[in-house]
């Protein structure tokens, strides 16, 4: 009898760790991505501040598989999934059919129906983010430098960071360490009280997922760094000249926003049933409920645990867990379709286990040397709690090559306290940068002139 045909849409955690899964399984894997490598996206944020370079974080799909002889890898958009004639069709025009199909394709920036909104801020899902944003700051800081005008100065140095969960918090505390701690030594005229970063969180605290006494504990640490908390406010508009806060318009050079994340388009296009975030809803084994050999993992799936009343969080951690739970349950029907003791369609296929999250707990940096930690009934802030990290982190890369350099970075990083990936790509041209669509449109790139209210106009 032939191998089952695994098809697996997205090289993140849930897809990478599914593929990796099945290495001695009787299936071949077909694994397609829009991007050639597996990008490690919980230090994304790094890269945007300048602390770790791309390839620190990101590794080449087809490096990780060149000894699992039964992993093809392909780059390329996945345009549609026929549920009925189980076939796959890539953007290329290839058809693909498949035994078992693996939806892991990941998440993109929400902006909650304010699109237009993407023109003007930055969001933190892909390299390409990460790169624009850390040269979007570093040219704000050369764009400061060159001028004489005060104001233009301090609007150029004004960072707003939207969204107070993990991500947010992370980038809001690394852009005001590069700004006061390693930017400002290599600028003549720039003074630290120019540096403005300001992190607008719509609930009245930070990290809302962690016990509040670790959300306190951030909200002190971060104000330690110089951020400006504004908490229990709505952002109602970001435009070229800044950002919109309950009515009050703050000028910034530059706008993150890590407010939420919904599923990426694909999964608008499967006919399956969503919830009310667009995910996905799938079973207990993963697997949408009409067609038990569609899985969904990770940030696509709505999976909601026996007895809980929301879905899982997008997180690593159940991407991954649910990764290696559909590569066993793979593994352990396709043994059985090739003993014969089920049929082609797999209608008598063996009983399936249900997935089970285990819940190792949360963490997220502040800054150089502080981080909140909540495992089970402990909470830990502080320095203890940035070693975990940084060993949870580390632990995770892909890749010895991968582990190494980073460890060596961010030594450097902490005993110097420098940060060595500060290059800008882009060309001088005037005050327009050569790529406008990845720069954005923002008072670094227009020309200034004042109106009665002292605003670029």
């Amino acid at each position: 009898m032939a191998r089952a045909r695994v098809i697996v849409v997205g090289g993140g955690f849930g897809g990478l760790n599914l593929a990796r899964g099945l290495k001695r399984a009787p299936v071949d894997v077909t694994l397609i991505d829009q991007t050639n490598h597996h990008l490690f996206q919980p230090l994304l944020y790094q890269v945007a501040t300048a602390g770790l370079s791309l390839p620190e974080i990101a590794v080449p799909i087809r490096a990780v598989f060149d000894k699992q002889p039964n992993v093809r890898t392909l780059y390329g958009e996945v345009t549609g999934v026929d549920l009925e004639t189980r076939q796959v069709r890539v953007a290329n025009g290839s058809v693909l059919p498949y035994d078992y199909l693996v939806l892991a394709a990941g998440a993109r920036t929400n902006y909650y129906g304010h699109d237009a909104w993407s023109a003007h801020s930055f969001g933190l899902k892909t390299a390409d983010d990460a790169i624009a944003l850390r040269e979007r700051i570093l040219r704000n800081f050369e764009l400061a430098e060159a001028t004489d005008d005060l104001e233009k100065r301090r609007v150029l140095l004004t960072s707003v960071v939207i969204g107070g969960g993990p991500t947010g918090v992370e980038l809001a505390g690394a852009i005001s360490e590069l700004s006061r701690r390693v930017l400002l030594r290599d600028f003549r005229t720039l003074k630290p009280d120019m540096v403005r970063v300001v992190l607008v969180e719509r609930a009245p605290r930070v990290l809302t997922a962690f016990d509040e006494r670790l959300s306190r504990s951030a909200q002190r640490q971060l104000e330690e760094l110089g951020v400006e908390l504004q908490l229990a406010r709505s952002v109602t508009g970001i435009d070229a000249t800044g950002v919109t806060i309950d009515g009050t318009h703050v000028l910034a050079g530059t706008v993150a926003w890590t407010s939420g994340v919904a599923p990426v388009p694909l999964a608008a296009r499967i006919p399956a049933k969503r919830d009310g975030s667009q995910r996905l809803i799938v079973g207990p084994d993963c697997a949408l409920p009409e067609h038990p050999e569609v899985f969904v993992i990770g940030d696509m799936a709505a999976f909601v645990p026996d007895g809980a009343e929301q879905a899982l969080p997008g997180l690593a951690p159940v991407a991954i867990q649910q990764g290696r739970h559909v590569a066993r349950l793979i593994d352990r029907e396709a043994r059985a379709r090739g003993n014969g003791e089920v049929d082609d369609k797999a209608t008598n296929r063996p009983t399936r286990h249900a997935f089970h999250y285990v819940d190792k707990g949360i963490m997220a940096t502040v800054g150089r040397s502080r981080a909140v930690m909540q495992f089970k009934g402990l909470r830990w802030s502080g320095f203890f709690a940035w070693l975990a990290w940084l060993v949870v982190h580390i632990y995770f890369l892909v890749g010895f090559r991968t582990r190494f350099l980073v460890i060596l970075e961010w030594a450097w990083v902490y005993l110097r306290n420098a940060s060595g990936s500060r290059i800008i790509s882009e060309p001088w041209t005037g005050d327009r940068p050569v790529t406008q669509n990845r720069m954005k449109d923002t008072p670094a790139a227009t020309t200034w002139t004042q109106n009665n209210n002292g605003r670029p106009s």
